[in-house]
């Protein structure tokens, strides 16, 4: 079993599951645009690439699939998985599986505005959000608000505004910039795997973030909550997701609101693996053809995750 990963970055974690689950029956490759990114060197194989919005992206990781036999295929930055749904039927030509979901729930989740209209209407509670300014002013709604881009990834441009000169002139200062609610309560990290052959949600971890750093998950601790997991399973079955899913969720006075999804690992996925969550398995089981057996919240509550700074040496 051969696999893929591209866009690795610094997610050195994702790379050393896979490489400890194929063993010595396959090999991990990565990819990235830097050569200075630590995860490609924890792979058998690496590739510099270019930019995804480079014209024969898509070639290029084509040729790396050929060359390299790969069994399956996912990225672990947002932009990219839209690229890669919607290039599915090339994959699926050379053998190759695209480990996600389809381009319009990629889409979808990349959009921030598109999914506030999409769990508005299908009555799930989520953050009140805006794209106009003025329709904003008109709404009763009390500071902070977050101004943030409509479509973007890992926090970037994202910032609060306590009063509305500020929230004007954030708002002002991009293209394509929407002002969101404030949801003053407990904010919470969902890894979710739906079988990529049944459809069916198998694998339900869920953590109270503690401290957030870039956008990403610093410190955390593992709890359960069956209401949850059955507001979580009902919205991935609904919206049609598949394989493994990242979902941001803020419990409000004891009542929960989705705030984004990322169809993808998420930064803090290693807390659920390290609680034996292995979402790593299950696709290699959904690869070889194997349905996986539905085991939600069997993980330990109260476990600890806490990041720390690591380095890595290499002569290139």
């Amino acid at each position: 079993m051969n696999i893929l990963i591209l866009s690795c970055g610094t997610r050195n974690k994702i790379v050393q599951y896979f490489r400890r689950a194929i063993g010595n029956s396959g090999i991990v490759v990565a990819t990235d645009m830097q050569k200075t990114a630590p995860a490609l060197y924890e792979a058998d194989k690496q590739y510099i690439v270019p930019r995804i919005t480079t014209d024969g992206y898509i070639d290029i990781i084509l040729d790396i699939c050929k060359k390299e036999k790969i069994n399956g295929v996912l990225s672990l930055i947002d932009p990219e998985l839209s690229l890669l749904a919607k290039n599915e039927d090339k994959f699926r030509d050379f053998g190759v599986k695209v480990i996600g979901s389809s381009y319009e729930l990629c889409e979808l989740s990349l959009d921030k505005y598109s999914m506030y209209h999409w769990l508005v209407e299908h009555n799930y509670n989520c953050a009140k959000t805006f794209i106009d300014f003025e329709e904003f002013k008109q709404k009763t709604m009390e500071y902070p608000v977050f101004v943030k881009p409509i479509r973007g990834s890992a926090s970037i441009a994202i910032a609060q505004a306590v009063d509305e000169r500020t929230a004007r002139f954030l708002f002002e200062q991009n293209e394509n910039m929407m002002i969101q609610e404030f949801l003053n309560g407990q904010e919470i990290g969902v890894d979710v795997y739906i079988d990529m052959i049944s459809g069916e949600v198998v694998s339900i971890f869920a953590k109270k973030k503690l401290l957030m750093k870039a956008g990403e998950t610093d410190k955390a601790i593992s709890f359960k909550d069956d209401k949850l997991f059955s507001l979580v399973e009902q919205f991935v079955l609904e919206a049609g997701f598949r394989g493994q899913v990242d979902i941001d969720i803020f419990d409000v006075n004891g009542k929960y609101y989705i705030s984004e999804v990322n169809p993808r690992f998420g930064g803090g996925y290693p807390h659920a693996y390290e609680a034996g969550v292995d979402h790593i398995a299950l696709i290699l089981n959904n690869l070889e053809g194997c349905i996986n057996k539905k085991c939600i919240g069997n993980y330990d509550e109260g476990l600890y995750m806490m990041k720390y700074n690591e380095i890595m040496t290499v002569r290139l």
